[in-house]
């Protein structure tokens, strides 16, 4: 075995997969994941543990796998994480545990994220059961929102002994995980079999309800009984550029055309859901979101192009997605920027107008600030445009909630433990940061359930 060479891990061939949705990558076998687990040092002061959002025992779920032991592995895992086998697939582990790993000093970082997901998966298919809870304590917490931060923030109390329901807007829990993100990267029976140890740990979840219609987060305190809210509505009011022509038939968010495929099944032949997907493609943006949309949009018959304004050291997608897109033959207009979209007489796209752009000095981002490049000026020939410019929170939540405070954003203001500024409620997640990725959600999820506990036990 080589110390600091990773386990090569299988995946589906570009040509073949670019014609199907079945899941990209096909993870570790059971020697596989051996054999990796024994690359790890077990260090006695774990970076890798610190720069994990939700803290798990990465040295303690590895060394299971290396002696064997998967069902131990998936319990330590399921004592950190309510989303073992979601965030070994969609986690940037490369830029959080991973980057600290003392073995990428000489050679590859162990693959923390794939062994994660390999421990994950071993007990979903060994029916493993895993979670504890404690005895009932008698008190009612709401969780707005069935995504990464409630999902989380719900597991967490649940734990501990509360009364836990979660109301869901959309007609299936998962938030983002099941309408946002594509099958071939996060497979709907693995949200459904995380959302199932949820169930199994009590919590009660209330599908087709929206806070702020159905019931207000007031009527959630006074009328229902219940002692705490935890707000994880998520962010999903999309942005556009304000560019002319943006209204016209055959431009659409990547919010919508993804919740269209992924939730609302456009992709399957036996689904009647409708769906825009032209000949010519262009997706506008450069972040995963934009990389589940061109690949989505590929598998669906159509030719794909990223159109980024910035150059491709400053694509905010991970790695690996701007690797597998590249394999599958999307096409990348780097350091271009849409101006208009053209459309014709019955208002259809045509083509969308760019200008080229260059990099100057540093914004307050950090990154190089793009500027037009002079007379760069061409025509896109594309009769489908996605716009990928990221979301924002939907302002329904705030509009029906006296006294809750937010920022210039609409964004959900809170503190460290998910507090806000009205009593009882608290909040977390794409509601409180705009769009952010899962681990960081559930990161807010796991803070704010120990704020609530806290809350609870002094007012007790």
């Amino acid at each position: 075995m080589d110390r600091f060479t990773r386990t090569p891990i299988s995946e589906q061939d570009p040509k073949i997969r670019a014609t199907n949705f079945k899941e990209v990558c096909l993870g570790y076998t059971e020697e596989e994941a051996i054999l990796e687990a024994k690359r790890c040092l077990q260090c006695k002061k774990p970076l890798c543990r610190g720069n994990c959002p939700v803290s798990i025992d990465i040295p303690g779920f590895i060394q299971h796998i290396a002696d064997g032991e998967f069902a131990k592995a998936a319990q330590v895992l399921a004592d950190y994480t309510a989303l073992p086998a979601v965030c070994g697939r969609v986690c940037p582990q490369e830029i959080q545990c991973e980057k600290t790993c003392i073995l990428a000093k000489k050679g590859d970082s162990i693959a923390i994220g794939k062994l994660e997901r390999f421990a994950a998966d071993w007990a979903r298919e060994n029916n493993i059961e895993v979670g504890t809870k404690k005895e009932s304590n008698g008190y009612k917490v709401a969780i707005v929102g069935a995504g990464p931060a409630g999902i989380t923030c719900a597991g967490d109390l649940a734990k501990e002994g509360y009364d836990v329901t979660i109301f869901e807007a959309l007609h299936e829990p998962g938030g983002v995980l099941v309408y946002g993100i594509p099958e071939f990267r996060l497979p709907d029976t693995v949200v459904a079999h995380e959302i199932q140890n949820l169930k199994k740990l009590g919590v009660k979840i209330e599908t087709d309800v929206i806070i702020g219609r159905t019931i207000t987060i007031d009527g959630l305190l006074e009328e229902e009984g219940f002692n705490a809210v935890f707000v994880g509505s998520g962010a999903g009011l999309p942005k556009f550029m304000g560019i002319p022509g943006e209204n016209l038939n055959g431009v659409s968010s990547a919010n919508e055309f993804l919740t269209r495929a992924n939730l609302m099944k456009a992709f399957k032949p036996d689904y009647d859901t409708p769906i825009r997907v032209g000949q010519r493609v262009a997706v506008v943006g450069g972040g995963n979101v934009a990389m589940d949309a061109a690949r989505t949009a590929l598998r669906l018959g159509a030719e794909v192009s990223i159109v980024y304004r910035r150059s491709e050291a400053e694509l905010p997608a991970r790695l690996e997605e701007v690797h597998h897109a590249k394999e599958e033959g999307i096409k990348f207009e780097i350091l271009t920027n849409p101006t208009e979209i053209i459309g014709d007489e019955s208002g259809w796209v045509t083509g969308m107008k760019c200008v080229k752009m260059q990099l100057g000095e540093p914004d307050e981002s950090g990154r190089r600030r793009p500027e037009i490049l002079p007379n760069s000026e061409f025509l896109l020939e594309v009769d489908t445009v996605i716009m990928s410019l990221g979301t924002s929170p939907n302002p329904l939540i705030p509009a029906t909630t006296e006294g809750l405070e937010i920022d210039q954003w609409g964004c959900i203001v809170s503190d460290e433990k998910g507090r806000t500024s009205k009593q009882g409620i608290f909040a977390g997640g794409d509601a409180v940061t705009g769009a952010a990725t899962v681990i960081l959600a559930m990161e807010a999820g796991k803070r704010a359930a120990q704020g609530i506990h806290e809350y609870i036990q002094l007012k007790k």
